[in-house]
């Protein structure tokens, strides 16, 4: 629901950004992410695609080459290798190859790490393998808190952003992520910080979880 919620209110906000990807539309998406958006913004903005990321991921780098700014669902990060060129060698290095003629604003988004019965082939983690790409940004959420504050900001952001989620979270409500966030009248109402009204978690910043005085520990995601 926060990851439903950051992209509503982003293609409420913006009639340039569209979701695209496999099962995304009639489906609802493989889970449920994408309930509702269709019926509220068309099969336009919407769009179901045919089982080949290399495809739609390429037409998602052209799209945000034109001015959109797509987000782009992997139903498993694990299937990404199959557009490797398109979010390793194009994605990345257009805003540099072109000069800075042409930014790629876009967001690639979907499961990332082990899932519930699945085989190695859904399970893998991709973020150190992508952690040295440059030109890229990586967002990984911990919390409902972190998923739409992150996934808001990936959205308005003019490079490409990698949205690495795990499965294991989607399950989440509000008593599993009672410190961060608060559950009220059916949607996620989390605290500070707010631009304007609206919940957006910068990229670059840490959290601080617990202050002290003797070491630090940094951490990125969510241990599942």
């Amino acid at each position: 629901e926060a990851l439903r919620e950051a992209m509503v209110e982003e293609m409420r906000r913006d009639d340039h950004v569209f979701l695209i990807g496999e099962e995304v539309a009639e489906y609802n998406g493989a889970y449920k992410v994408s309930q509702g958006m269709l019926d509220e913004f068309g099969p336009r903005r919407v769009v179901d695609t045919p089982i080949s990321e290399a495809g739609f991921a390429g037409l998602g780098i052209g799209a945000a080459m034109y001015g959109l700014r797509p987000i782009v669902e992997f139903m498993s990060w694990s299937f990404c290798l199959v557009a490797a060129d398109q979010i390793i060698n194009n994605a990345p290095k257009m805003l540099y190859m072109s000069g800075g003629q042409y930014s790629v604003p876009m967001v690639f988004r979907g499961n990332n790490g082990a899932g519930g019965q699945l085989g190695s082939t859904h399970s893998w983690s991709v973020e150190s393998m992508f952690s040295n790409i440059p030109g890229v940004k990586i967002a990984i959420p911990a919390t409902p808190r972190d998923a739409k504050g992150l996934l808001k900001s990936a959205i308005r952001d003019d490079d490409p952003v990698f949205f690495l989620e795990s499965e294991q979270l989607l399950g989440m409500g509000a008593h599993g992520d009672r410190d961060f966030s608060v559950y009220l009248k059916g949607r996620w109402a989390p605290p500070a910080p707010e631009e304007n009204g609206e919940f957006l978690i910068r990229f670059g910043e840490a959290e601080i979880k617990k202050a002290g005085t003797d070491c630090t520990i940094v951490a990125a995601g969510r241990p599942v």
